[in-house]
């Protein structure tokens, strides 16, 4: 299902003031291969080049009714341990940090050398209106703990904190870096610092470990998005309770996104936090899979009344939409804001 409809990148930047858009506003943090092959259409192209993907990545966002297509900016990557990714990924398996002789010898990227040109080769490519949001390689603690491992990071904390702030100093100036230099570009309307804190019930570390080591380095991440004149996003999965005030007023994210029924659902984080932060998404995935077509349009359509006359929400789903989501459903819920 294509939709004609201009993008208009003012309609999501309303949405991240907490303002309400001049008509209904779709988020997405990314879609799957197969959604976005139907979607391009003659854009679509398996050339690894990120000029031949962003360009099938636009068309594909275009055709969906978004005013942004996301990319990921740069090549910037942590190299972690290899491990089978075909079932799942380790938290533990494969690290290449785990002491400090391993640390230091560590090649670590640098983004000073690295090609951000493409997002400024793509502005032809840009149609009138659209711009691109940038995300991260992960985030923050979820390189660390790509490098040294979750059950070695826990350890590290408590037998050598120095050498764990150091660790966290090393990724998380890289992503600053990251995110100074790709905010720069005209193309560029908003960043997503994509970066998972938690499980259903807490966050992943303390919450006092992770107002050490991990919040100062969002404060700085916020801090460099929002130098160039842009807004910052933050798509991070598990419980926001304690930590949402410090999401709002120490770090300062313009919006939030990634949510869970089973966590809050979303229509309770836009009664609580609506207006401080703008609300992203939320369609629950599980929600998505098992109901109704009605029941998503439904819920989609009563979400998008319940923001109406107060701003500062975009419809989506609460994470991203996975191969395992029908596209029949996944449309079902955008109809319910392009009037499909």
């Amino acid at each position: 299902m294509t939709v004609k409809r201009n993008p208009n990148f003012e309609n999501l930047l309303k949405v991240l003031r907490c303002q309400t858009p001049e008509r209904p506003t779709l988020f997405e943090f990314f879609l799957n291969p197969r959604l976005y092959k139907k979607l391009a259409g003659p854009a679509w192209t398996e050339d690894p080049a990120p000029l031949a993907q962003w360009r099938m990545l636009i068309a594909a966002f275009m055709a969906a009714g978004y005013d942004y297509a996301t990319v990921n900016g740069s090549p910037l990557l942590f190299h972690g341990g290899t491990q089978d990714k075909e079932q799942t990924i380790s938290l533990n398996q494969g690290s290449p940090i785990s002491d400090r002789r391993s640390f230091e010898d560590y090649a670590w990227p640098d983004p000073d050398k690295l090609d951000y040109s493409t997002l400024k080769t793509i502005a032809p490519d840009l149609p009138q209106g659209m711009k691109l949001i940038v995300c991260g390689p992960g985030g923050v603690l979820e390189n660390v703990i790509r490098l040294l491992g979750f059950d070695n990071l826990c350890f590290m904390l408590a037998d050598d904190p120095k050498l764990a702030e150091e660790l966290f100093a090393a990724v998380g100036s890289r992503m600053v870096r990251h995110y100074e230099k790709a905010a720069a570009y005209d193309t560029v309307g908003a960043c997503i610092s994509n970066d998972d804190w938690g499980f259903k019930t807490q966050t992943m570390l303390s919450v006092a470990d992770m107002r050490k080591y991990v919040f100062p380095w969002h404060v700085k991440i916020v801090a460099a998005i929002h130098a160039a004149g842009k807004p910052a996003i933050l798509h991070s999965c598990g419980q926001p309770r304690e930590i949402m005030d410090d999401i709002i007023d120490g770090m300062r994210y313009d919006g939030k996104h990634s949510y869970e029924d089973v966590i809050m659902p979303v229509e309770e984080a836009y009664a609580r936090w609506g207006g401080r932060i703008a609300i992203l998404g939320g369609i629950d995935l599980n929600f998505i899979m098992r109901s109704t077509f009605e029941d998503i349009r439904k819920r989609s359509l009563a979400l998008l009344a319940l923001s109406a006359g107060r701003g500062g929400y975009a419809l989506g789903t609460g994470n991203s939409v996975p191969e395992f989501i029908d596209d029949d459903r996944y449309f079902a819920m955008t109809s319910a804001a392009v009037g499909a």
